[in-house]
């Protein structure tokens, strides 16, 4: 099983605005700008690392050598809709499950793809990466849909990320990320494998 990012979110869950706003800088102040940009995204790549989950609204792909007997785990909850399931038959040759055919589970983390009722999977061809499931998952296309607490963390990692450039501070101590307790932020929306 593998899962491969298709697309990005196309807006991040933290405002260029917000961010200056979290760390201190002018309003007006745009010389920062494009740092700011990279700790807000990587800011939101390590709470969707830690969280097991996608912020916003993104495109996924999950392969598989070939479907299993029942239920499918999409592994980056919550998942909101299913794009295509496509799989190589026994012959070898591309087939587009009809989406009769499944059905999702969005209600359950991470989100389920489930054969529809009185139905089964189809048989695949014996090869690698037979099957390859697209879905978009995510609480939403906008920063709004991030729960509050998800937000909260990351503007206080990306305030770090600013306030701290270096591995190490000015003391030659270790530069450390917010600790224990901002990262506890996080625990309501994690997904726990």
């Amino acid at each position: 099983m593998t899962l491969t990012l298709i697309t990005p979110p196309t807006t991040e869950p933290i405002s260029l605005e917000e961010a200056r706003l979290q760390c201190r800088i002018t309003a007006g102040d745009t010389t920062e700008d494009a740092l700011l940009n990279l700790y807000i995204q990587a800011a939101r790549e390590a709470a969707e690392h830690e969280l097991g989950r996608a912020l916003l609204e993104q495109a996924w792909e999950l392969t598989l050598d070939a479907f299993p007997a029942g239920e499918i785990s999409l592994g980056r909850g919550k998942a909101l809709a299913i794009t295509s399931v496509k799989y190589l038959d026994v012959a070898g040759a591309l087939q587009t499950l009809d989406p009769g055919a499944y059905t999702l589970d969005a209600a359950t983390l991470p989100g389920w793809l489930l054969p529809a009722a009185d139905t089964s999977w189809p048989a695949t061809a014996s090869v690698v990466n037979a099957v390859r499931i697209r879905f978009t998952a995510g609480y939403g296309a906008t920063a709004a849909s991030v729960p509050a607490a998800v937000r909260q963390w990351l503007l206080v990692t990306l305030a770090a990320l600013y306030s701290q450039r270096e591995a190490l501070d000015a003391s030659g101590r270790v530069a450390v990320l917010p600790g224990r307790f901002v990262d506890r932020l996080l625990d309501a929306e994690k997904v726990w494998a």
